[in-house]
């Protein structure tokens, strides 16, 4: 069986269980079954272990034939979760769910797979909403909403087949010879 990742990071500093619970739905998992995706690996947090233990023992939790597996932080970064999004041997190229903080959005923006950005609303002075809809508007993502998950998994099959390269090349220089610095200068027009 080909296995095919759906993988979901909340972050490391501000918990955004209303994320976690959004993809532990019914209608999201039986769109994850629709879409052949056979793993749901879920970045939790602090916090998430819980939410994931009580779906597990509540009377509500048919996981649609998705594996679901979790947790808390690594260390090390989360590139190797990110990869696993990746097509390659036995392996369907999946999506990444990221909350809207900017570091998410670059590594996963590096590994050329479909990204849904899913703003936290609960943060003080908010620049996520801001930063989903402009690069969904320039193609990068999708901007996903904790009420329509489903519709936005859906949508990332599309941008699966259109989605921009990242680093942007706006005016011809390749900005990733100086890294992340290059790429923020682009972005912010601030040009040689």
């Amino acid at each position: 069986m080909v296995q095919r990742v759906c993988f979901v990071t909340i972050g490391a500093t501000a918990a955004f269980d209303q994320l976690l619970k959004a993809v532990l739905t019914p209608d999201f998992l039986q769109a994850l079954q629709a879409l052949n995706y056979t793993t749901l690996s879920l970045q939790y947090g602090k916090n998430g272990a819980k939410i994931l233990e009580d779906r597990e023992s509540s009377a509500n939790s048919n996981s649609y034939g998705i594996e679901i597996t979790g947790f808390d932080f690594n260390r090390k970064g989360l590139g190797q979760e990110m990869w696993c999004c990746k097509a390659g041997e036995e392996r369907a190229e999946g999506v990444v769910i990221s909350h809207a903080g900017s570091g998410s959005i670059l590594d996963a923006l590096r590994i050329e797979v479909p990204l849904i950005v899913v703003p936290n609303s609960s943060l003080l002075h908010n620049h996520q909403v801001e930063l989903a809809e402009e690069l969904a508007r320039q193609g990068y993502v999708i901007h996903g909403r904790l009420d329509d998950l489903a519709v936005a998994l859906t949508e990332s099959e599309t941008l699966r087949k259109k989605r921009q390269v990242w680093p942007p090349d706006n005016h011809g220089a390749d900005p990733s010879g100086r890294g992340l610095a290059g790429v923020m200068d682009e972005e912010m027009g601030f040009y040689d």
